[in-house]
Order: structure tokens, then C-alpha cells, then sequence
């Protein structure tokens, strides 16, 4: 049975400034955030566009993963909409299912800023696999991260 997961994330950043960087993410993510990501790489399609794969290695310091492989379903520059299902790696083995979706927006009129609306569907492979709430953690900590860089870049 399908679960989804959501949460909005309030930043400082411009929305296409923060797109910006999203969608450069195979060659900033590892810059910034060394600590999580040994390197993300482009192994199929332009790296932008729908039908794309990505091979991220995971750094010691991430419990549990070493690798995933993450295809690209969606690409809206115009919306700032992107989607991507995770097709390889130790994610696999505990869900079925794995996609996420995140979706920026510029903040209400009259502020600055911009809001992340980001959610992941999940199968899990059984009942004994626990929900992905630390991925929902980790997403969390890494747009407000990334708006600090930003903000400071």
C-alpha cells in the first residue's frame, strides 16, 4: 500500500535562485554538503531533463546508504516541478515504491523568500520496514542549509 510524506520549508532564498541550485544539484550538492554526499554523477541522459539517471554515493556518515540511483520523471523549469524515483541501490530493498517531488514557489506576495513544498511516496517491501522519516529529516535540514549557502553566495 502506497504512504506519502509531505512538509513545506520556508526559506529566505530568491525561488529561482533556489531553483537554480536545485536543479544544479549533480555538481553543488557534493560542494556543499561533503559531509553527506561523495559525489552525484550523471550515468544516462543530459542530467536535466526527463529520463535522466544520477548515481549518488553516500558518504560514511549517512546511516545506511552507500549508493542510490535516481531517475528523473519530471523536469518543469517553468513551474519549478521536478520528480525523480530511486531505481538502484539499498532503498530498493525496503520499498518497493520510492519517489519524490518537490515543488518551489516564490513566498506570498509582499515577502521575500520562497516555499519548498517536497514530498516522497513510498511502498514499503513489508511491515517490518519503518517509515522514511529520517529522509524527511534530512530533506528538511538540507533546503535550510542550502538557503544559508545561498544567502551567503
Amino acid at each position: 500500500m502506497a504512504s506519502k510524506a509531505e512538509l513545506v520549508v520556508e526559506v529566505k532564498s530568491p525561488a529561482d535562485k533556489l531553483w537554480a541550485a536545485l536543479r544544479d544539484s549533480t555538481e553543488l550538492f557534493p560542494k556543499i554538503f561533503p559531509q553527506q554526499y561523495e559525489s552525484i554523477e550523471t550515468v544516462e541522459g543530459d542530467g536535466k531533463s526527463a529520463g535522466t539517471v544520477r548515481l549518488l554515493k553516500y558518504t560514511e556518515g549517512v546511516p545506511m546508504l552507500t549508493f542510490a540511483k535516481e531517475k528523473l520523471e519530471l523536469a518543469d523549469d517553468e513551474n519549478k516541478v521536478v520528480s525523480y524515483s530511486v531505481v538502484d541501490g539499498e532503498l530498493v530493498n525496503f520499498y518497493k515504491n520510492f519517489k519524490i517531488t518537490l515543488k518551489v514557489s516564490p513566498a506570498k506576495e509582499g515577502e521575500a523568500g520562497a516555499v519548498v513544498n517536497w514530498s516522497m511516496e513510498f511502498d514499503k517491501a513489508n511491515d517490518q520496514v519503518p517509515d522514511p522519516d529520517v529522509i524527511k529529516e534530512t530533506a528538511t535540514k538540507t533546503f535550510h542549509d542550502l538557503d544559508d549557502y545561498l544567502l551567503k553566495n
